[in-house]
């Protein structure tokens, strides 16, 4: 039986502001955000309720455009490390081929900006490149349903360390 080779999938588009002081970094959208075209889409993943607590600010009731708007009120933007790759499914551990986001112009385009959060692991390699540029970086713990080592809430003690 022949065996199907992914095609090359791009990831969504950045949701920067143009005060955004804090920018979340995933690794790649799973399959249902993709499908959604919204980041955080899957209804099992943990990002919006852990981000609503965070802000203190009741975001997973709003529809899609109206949570962005409020990250935009908390100047927290949205974007990935990749933006294209071959994926079958949506764990990371399945990523093949990855181009990585060109972040060349962050800090021209985004002079506010001050810290860089990493949604789980992968997306956190990156985090000593950015670093090295005089931002401050953290890893958090993915809000990915595959993530299931922490509960919600020992997510939870590390993500406030955002604000």
């Amino acid at each position: 039986m022949p065996q199907v080779t992914p095609s090359l999938l791009t990831g969504l588009a950045p949701v920067l502001f143009p005060d955004t002081q804090i920018l979340i970094l995933g690794s790649f959208p799973g399959e249902a955000s993709l499908a959604a075209s919204q980041y955080y889409a899957h209804p099992r993943n943990q990002f919006w309720p852990l981000i609503s607590a965070v802000l203190n600010d009741e975001l997973v009731s709003l529809h899609y455009p109206s949570r962005l708007q409020r990250l935009a009120l908390h100047q927290v933007g949205l974007w990935d490390v990749i933006a294209a790759c071959k994926r079958s499914g949506s764990l990371d551990s399945a990523i093949r081929e990855a181009q990585e986001v060109d972040f060349s112009k962050l800090q021209e385009r985004y002079p506010a900006l001050h810290t860089i959060a990493f949604n789980g692991k992968t997306s956190g390699k990156a985090a000593p490149r950015f670093a090295s540029q005089g931002y401050r970086t953290l890893v958090l713990p993915s809000s990915s349903p595959a993530n299931a080592q922490l509960s919600f809430e020992e997510k939870l003690v590390q993500w406030r360390e955002l604000t």
